[in-house]
C-alpha cells in the first residue's frame, strides 16, 4: 500500500505551528472539516481566534527549540505546517527538529518574493524570485532557498506555499488599518498609492483554506511551490470604493500619492508598497488546482468588505486608530491633494 492510500484510511495527522492568525486559523478549521487529526503549537495567546474544540493544543514558543521538541515528544506528523517563520535561522531550527518526524514540512513563505515588478503576467510558480524593495520578501526568499538545499541535498520533504494579499473580517486590507476606515467616515481624505488604476489579487483566508488543506498528505507537492490565491483582481480604487460602501460612505475622498513620495514620507510604508503594493499582480493557479481540483474562490471581495466592517462595527475596542497614520495622512493630503484642504 502505497504511503498516500495509507493515509487515505486512516485520518491524517498534522500540525499547525501557529494556527490562530488570520490565515492559519481558517486552515485550522478547516482542517477539522476535512476529518484531519489536527495539533497546534503557539504560546496559548489565541483569544482571537481559538481553535475548535477537537484540536490538540501544545504549548510552546516556536523560537525556543527545546521548548518545541519536548512539546513534540512522542508525536510524528504526516504534514508539519509553520506559519510563523521569516528568517533563514528559522526554518534552519525547523530541519533540525522535524526530520524524521513528518513526512510534509509547508513553509508558508509570500507572493511578494516574486520579481517585483514582475516582467510578465500572470505569475507562474516559476516566475523568479527577485524583490530587492522589501527585506520581508528578501528573508522570505533565503527561507526558500535553505529548504530547497535541504530538500536536493537530504530530502527533507518541503512544500512552499506562497499567499498574496489574504484576509479575514478582522483585517482592513490598507496600511493603516482602521484608521483609513474613519477617515473615510469623517469624510477627511485618504491617501491610495499611486493612481489607483493597478489591479491587485486579493483573497479570502476560507478560500485559502481549501487549497493549503487540499495539499497536506500530497505525495506530488513533495520539492514544489505553489500560490494560493482568489481570482478577483479589482483595481485599489475599487478596494477603497467597496470598503468605503461597505462602511457607509458612498463618495470616499480619495488622493492619490506616488508610492515614492509615500516612501519618502515614511520608508516603511513606502517599502511594502513598492516591494509589494505599487505592481499589478495577477496569478495563474493551474499549477495548485492539479493537485486540488476542488479550489475555485468564491468568496467576492464586496461580501468580504461587508463582513470587515460588521465585524468591527460589532465591538467599539476593535476600531482601533493609529494617530501617527492619521497625521501622516493629513500632511500627506495637504501636499498631494488637488483641491485646497
Amino acid at each position: 500500500m502505497s504511503h498516500e492510500k495509507e493515509q487515505s484510511v486512516r485520518a491524517l495527522k498534522v500540525l499547525f505551528i501557529g494556527g490562530s492568525g488570520i490565515i492559519s486559523a481558517h486552515c485550522t478549521r478547516r482542517a477539522v472539516e476535512a476529518g484531519m487529526d489536527v495539533y497546534v503549537l503557539n504560546r496559548g495567546r489565541n483569544e482571537l481566534r481559538p481553535p475548535p474544540g477537537s484540536v490538540a493544543v501544545l504549548t510552546a514558543d516556536a523560537r525556543n527549540p527545546s521548548a518545541v521538541t519536548k512539546a513534540i515528544e512522542g508525536h510524528v506528523f504526516d504534514a508539519v505546517v509553520n506559519w510563523v517563520n521569516f528568517t533563514p535561522d528559522h526554518v534552519q531550527q525547523d530541519i533540525e527538529i522535524f526530520r524524521n518526524r513528518t513526512d510534509q514540512y509547508v513553509f508558508i513563505s509570500s507572493a511578494s518574493a516574486y520579481q517585483t515588478p514582475p516582467i510578465r503576467l500572470p505569475v507562474v510558480e516559476s516566475t523568479p524570485l527577485r524583490n530587492p524593495y522589501w527585506e520581508y520578501s528578501r528573508n522570505k526568499i533565503a527561507c526558500e532557498d535553505v529548504l530547497a538545499a535541504a530538500y536536493r541535498e537530504d530530502g527533507f520533504p518541503i512544500t512552499i506555499i506562497r499567499p498574496s494579499h489574504t484576509y479575514d473580517e478582522t483585517m482592513i486590507p490598507f496600511d493603516g488599518g482602521w484608521t483609513v476606515v474613519e477617515r473615510m467616515r469623517a469624510g477627511k481624505p485618504v491617501i491610495v498609492p499611486g493612481d489607483g488604476t493597478s489591479l491587485w489579487t486579493i483573497t479570502h483566508s476560507k478560500d485559502f483554506a481549501e487549497g493549503l488543506v487540499g495539499l497536506l498528505g500530497k505525495c506530488a507537492a513533495a520539492g514544489e511551490a505553489f500560490h494560493i490565491t482568489g481570482t478577483e483582481t479589482p483595481s485599489w480604487n475599487q478596494i477603497y470604493a467597496q470598503v468605503a460602501a461597505a462602511a457607509g460612505v458612498p463618495n470616499p475622498d480619495l488622493v492619490h500619492v506616488a508610492s515614492e513620495s509615500i516612501a519618502a514620507a515614511d520608508p516603511v510604508w513606502g517599502a511594502a508598497l513598492l516591494g509589494d503594493k505599487s505592481n499589478t499582480m495577477i496569478f495563474d493557479n493551474t499549477k495548485i488546482r492539479s493537485l486540488v481540483p476542488g479550489f475555485a474562490p468564491a468568496i467576492p471581495f464586496s461580501q468580504g468588505a461587508r463582513q470587515m466592517i460588521a465585524w468591527h462595527d460589532e465591538d467599539p475596542s476593535r476600531r482601533k486608530t493609529d494617530p501617527q497614520v492619521d497625521d501622516l495622512m493629513d500632511r500627506l493630503a495637504r501636499a498631494f491633494s488637488p483641491r485646497p484642504l
